[in-house]
């Protein structure tokens, strides 16, 4: 009998502790990028500023003054690249080395973040600024205190799971959005973060039809449909499950926007692209807006 008893207590608690564990699970609060980026709404920005602003005077890109200087003029959401150093710190920077954005040399993943933090940012024209690294710490505080929306593109070098810790501790869930570049990156940002809107890669109806195989919520979705135009009917389909467009204009279409006139963003808007993700900010909000 004393068996049986000690057998009953352990499987009621652990009964209660998965019901605990499932209960705390319901009650995490969706993020409100959730319900905003819905094909639903109008009231969601329709840029989105590659590496956080490229090509600027004097304002380099993953910069935290660049995203600064373009909130004050357009209405957008920043694409920016978190990388980690070699002592750990998440930092944005989109390449493997400094060599290119900054004063200094070498590898990310072998200098610390006083290192970096020697070293000035430089333009995309050569110019040195005063702007330094930034921490991708303080950028999602000043993301949080200021309402700017980001698109977190995390590099080979740094797991999801740091990423969304270092969210989850800024409490900047309503101001991110995971980057993912296939249905297993997808798949495992959902079952860390399934409060959070994910970026998925549907550039056709068989990468749509594989992300809707794999049971991640419609709603935690926005398109990514690739650097090249689709066929419309990909995003009325898209439109049809109330998910959001997004079309890469960065390379070969803002060139050829900047060859036949920006026009061309108005157009690819009406054909059913929602956002442009592009190098040409100014260009493309203004054409559209």
């Amino acid at each position: 009998m004393k068996h049986i008893l000690f057998i009953f207590l352990i499987v009621s608690l652990f009964s209660c502790k998965q019901a605990k564990e499932s209960a705390k699970t319901s009650e995490i609060e969706s993020s409100k990028l959730i319900e905003l980026f819905r094909a639903s709404q109008t009231d969601y920005p329709n840029i989105s500023v590659h590496r956080g602003g490229k090509g600027l005077l004097n304002y380099p890109e993953n910069c935290l003054e660049t995203i600064n200087y373009l909130k004050d003029s357009i209405y957008a959401i920043y694409e920016v690249d978190v990388a980690q150093t070699k002592d750990g710190q998440l930092i944005l920077l989109h390449d493997n080395s400094i060599d290119r954005t900054t004063t200094g040399t070498g590898k990310v993943s072998e200098l610390t973040y006083n290192e970096l933090k020697q070293f000035n940012l430089v333009d995309d024209h050569g110019n040195e600024t005063t702007f330094k690294i930034p921490l991708f710490s303080e950028v999602l505080a000043w993301c949080v205190k200021n309402k700017v929306i980001l698109t977190i593109d995390i590099k080979r070098s740094v797991g999801q799971e740091t990423v969304i810790k270092a969210i989850r501790k800024a409490k900047a869930e309503d101001t991110s959005i995971i980057i993912t570049y296939n249905v297993e990156q997808a798949i495992s940002a959902y079952k860390l973060a399934p409060d959070l809107l994910l970026s998925v890669s549907a550039r056709n109806n068989e990468e749509f039809d594989r992300l809707l195989d794999a049971n991640i919520p419609t709603k935690n979705m926005l398109a990514f449909t690739g650097t090249r135009l689709s066929d419309v009917s990909l995003y009325k389909r898209l439109h049809d499950n109330n998910i959001l467009c997004m079309l890469g204009t960065l390379g070969n279409l803002d060139k050829s926007a900047e060859a036949k006139g920006d026009k061309l963003y108005l157009k690819w808007k009406e054909d059913g692209v929602d956002i442009m993700a592009t190098d040409r900010p100014f260009e493309a909000f203004n054409a559209i807006n």
